[in-house]
């Protein structure tokens, strides 16, 4: 990593993706987890506080050093254990089914190779078990979709590859996935551009 992506980034993605209007989205998105739970993208650690109850433990995958570093406060005041426990969501460092469940917030659009990071997720989550999602993505309007593939070049160099055109959805079900439940909308205060959520579950399997 450049000095940018490994020192500066970090610290804009826990500002701009740890505003509190995403908060209630975070709980939204963790409703049902239970068990033990890969988390790809942790990140720092934004959606410690949001595990139910019924999570036991928290594998992170999360390949930045200064990110994790953030999560530090965050990790030691949270009720459910979490340790981390790889960098690559390409490469998953777990046996077959080793996860009840798996979740993923703003991470997919950074993933180089999101289809071999969901198969991976696809290998070590039980069949049956859940992917839980929160993703911005292609927006559902063509002019607006238009808008997002102009910016893009420019979003990916200075948000970490960010990509703003990924169809969630529709990757996951390329993926194996089924697809149970999906919220896609526009999140307010936010340019549409960069606004376009979706927020859901999919099934393993």
């Amino acid at each position: 990593m450049g000095f940018y992506d490994d020192r500066v980034l970090p610290h804009l993605i826990n500002v701009t993706c740890g505003m509190s209007a995403l908060t209630p989205l975070r709980r939204r998105t963790c409703v049902g987890l239970s068990g033990e739970v890969v988390e790809l993208g942790f990140g720092s650690g934004l959606n410690v506080g949001c595990y139910p109850e019924a999570v036991t433990r928290i594998a992170a995958i999360e390949p930045s050093d200064n990110g994790w570093r953030l999560a530090a406060d965050r990790v030691a005041s949270s009720t459910v254990p979490i340790d981390r426990a790889g960098l690559d969501g390409q490469r998953l460092p777990f046996d077959d089914d080793s996860f009840d469940a798996a979740l993923t917030t703003f991470t997919m659009c950074t993933i180089p190779d999101l289809p071999a990071a969901l198969s991976e997720v696809a290998r070590v989550v039980k069949a049956g078990g859940t992917l839980h999602f929160l993703e911005h993505g292609s927006a559902p309007d063509e002019a607006v979709r238009r808008w997002q593939r102009r910016l893009e070049p420019i979003q990916r160099r200075v948000a970490g590859g960010c990509h703003l055109t990924r169809d969630i959805p529709g990757s996951l079900t390329d993926a194996g996935f089924t697809v149970t439940t999906v919220d896609r909308f526009y999140q307010p205060g936010t340019p549409k551009s960069f606004a376009a959520m979706n927020l859901g579950v999919a099934t393993v399997g």
